[in-house]
């Protein structure tokens, strides 16, 4: 029963992840990609108990996602300029903090605990609401692609519309003065797309924190090129893009 419980989830997996449509139209030609390899074999036992149809990967590019291709570059970039001793990051995609870890001492703050164990990397569970950091005591600090989740109900924290500003005021209370904090949401004509995400103007974000200054502003646009060191209004006509934003926190 093993086996076939293996099966049924090889196929469903096939099926209907990422594009269920498109995948069927690749069927005809798993099978027939069967027939001759089990032809070649030439004894080769090639059982459909073992089979694992993987049908969409035939393209003539790599794919990716471009907001996360790029951020967790535009990141790893900015650490190795700025040399931090050690770096915090909430929520982030735990393949960027895999690879920041190898480079500097990474702190992974999530939600739901990453349970790996890797040198370098030191994980955490937290709220983004209520980071286990004291005040103004982090030098380097990252949450990309995350505060526009927050209030969303979609990773199973609490609904609450001011989700996103509620986040800020928590990683700016953290950021010691001095010290820099990397974020990604994303940008367009602002709307709550729930439960997914919501979409911010660029020139929204900055207003959320009052302690800190916006040091540089990078974005991904519609057609997933990467825009570095731009103003805020050279954003202004995407639908879903990236924003990239740098801020430093001010001495009081």
């Amino acid at each position: 029963m093993g086996r076939v419980r293996v099966l049924v989830r090889n196929w469903a997996l096939g099926f209907f992840c990422p594009r269920p449509l498109v995948n069927l139209l690749y069927l005809p030609r798993f099978f027939r990609h069967w027939l001759m390899y089990a032809a070649k074999a030439r004894g080769q036992e090639v059982p459909i108990l073992d089979s694992h149809p993987c049908l969409g990967d035939w393209s003539l590019q790599t794919p990716f996602d471009p907001h996360y291709f790029y951020q967790g570059a535009w990141l790893a970039r900015k650490l190795s300029n700025a040399r931090p001793v050690r770096h915090v990051d909430i929520g982030s995609s735990v393949l960027t903090v895999s690879v920041l870890s190898a480079t500097v001492s990474t702190v992974f703050v999530d939600y739901r605990p990453l349970k790996v164990a890797l040198a370098g990397l030191d994980s955490v569970a937290g709220d983004i609401l209520q980071l286990p950091f004291a005040n103004d005591s982090i030098a380097s600090l990252s949450c990309l692609h995350v505060m526009e989740h927050i209030g969303l109900g979609r990773y199973g924290d609490p609904i609450d519309p001011e989700g996103t500003a509620k986040a800020a005021v928590e990683l700016e209370r953290v950021v010691r003065p001095g010290g820099r904090l990397y974020i990604s949401v994303p940008i367009g004509w602002e709307r709550v797309c729930f439960n997914a995400h919501r979409v911010h103007a660029p020139e929204s974000l900055p207003t959320m924190f009052s302690r800190l200054k916006l040091v540089e502003f990078s974005y991904v646009d519609d057609s997933g090129r990467l825009k570095e060191d731009q103003s805020l209004s050279a954003a202004d006509n995407l639908d879903y893009g990236c924003g990239l934003y740098v801020f430093e926190k001010r001495f009081t």
